[in-house]
């Protein structure tokens, strides 16, 4: 599937429900409600869904006040935006897969491609570039706010442009979004330069608490719901936690170990350099790109962590046994 498939698609349906994954970042929300607005300008009707609430560094957008939690019934059309799986989307899947036509558009390739109606995957910076260039096939006008979604997506997925994932391609999109009009540096300063005290808190806890394995080149770090408590921070608060243990200096690989509200523990995992850690987070059913990827397993918190730890350790010492270190 293409981006032909995915123009027919929306041109073919009037009703829409747009999925964003659990745990919403940048990516899936910026690209979500970036969407929303280009079909509503259209002229058809879009509701973007997530199981958890927008975090408050993304509450700037233009429509994030009309994100649901839920919905009773199934759409006409469900699309799965930035959403490796189906799973992704959590507790709403089964209403999302019980629509007439369903469709994903992500940049996972490790996307197993389940929708009915087809997939569109590719490897991009972020999901947010395919929604561009979705919206220039329909000939959607790029508004400031429609810019200002899609900025925001890509800018937060590629690290303001300093992974791996970035492309020319990348640079052209952010280039034409820059072009309609957005206050690039007050979104720089919502995005990367503004920090609630909780969370400085968090981070300090956090690197206070990691445990370094195999000579410091990898490291782990466990956050349960009493240690947000303590802080006085959310689990959207965790977001970014991780960068902060990969960007220390002997390590190549670092994991985080997150412990929601229901006992799940939500595991992301990052490499600084030539560490695959996608297969890592297919081991525990989840998934993601070489230098970023993520998954779930069940509580409790230490139990989840033996299993990721030996893990760790093996992926740790198969890349030293390469010459990828």
């Amino acid at each position: 599937m293409n981006l032909e498939a995915a123009k027919r698609f929306v041109e073919s349906h009037h009703d829409f429900l747009l999925a964003a994954h659990r745990s919403p970042d940048g990516d899936t929300l910026g690209s979500c409600l970036a969407f929303r607005l280009a079909l509503l300008s259209m002229g058809k009707r879009a509701t973007v869904v997530c199981v958890d609430p927008v975090p408050p560094h993304l509450s700037y957008l233009t429509g994030s006040e009309t994100v649901v939690s839920s919905v009773s019934e199934a759409p006409e059309a469900a699309i799965y935006v930035d959403c490796a799986c189906h799973s992704r989307a959590d507790a709403l899947e089964p209403v999302l897969d019980r629509a007439p036509y369903c469709f994903c558009i992500d940049h996972h390739l490790t996307n197993p491609c389940e929708s009915k109606d087809g997939d569109w995957v590719e490897s991009t910076g972020a999901t947010a570039e395919l929604i561009y260039r979705l919206l220039a096939a329909l000939e959607v006008p790029i508004t400031v706010e429609i810019a200002e979604c899609l900025y925001t997506a890509i800018v937060t997925d590629t690290g303001n442009f300093a992974y791996s994932n970035t492309t020319p391609d990348t640079f052209r999109i952010a280039g034409e979004l820059c072009k309609a009009g957005i206050d690039l540096p007050e979104i720089n300063r919502r995005l990367f330069r503004t920090m609630p005290l909780r969370k400085a808190r968090l981070i300090a806890h956090t690197l206070d608490t990691a445990e370094f394995l195999e000579d410091e080149t990898a490291a782990i770090a466990c956050i349960t719901q009493q240690d947000l408590d303590a802080c006085g921070a959310t689990e959207a608060d965790c977001e970014g936690l991780i960068d902060y243990l990969r960007d220390i200096e002997t390590v190549e690989v670092a994991c985080t170990l997150r412990e929601s509200a229901d006992g799940t523990i939500r595991g992301s995992l990052r490499a600084k350099r030539s560490a695959d850690v996608t297969a890592l987070a297919i081991r525990f059913g989840g998934g993601g790109h070489p230098r970023a990827a993520g998954f779930s397993l069940a509580g409790p918190m230490e139990a989840a962590k033996e299993k990721v730890v030996a893990a760790l350790t093996a992926l740790i010492q198969a890349w030293k046994a390469s010459s990828m270190c």
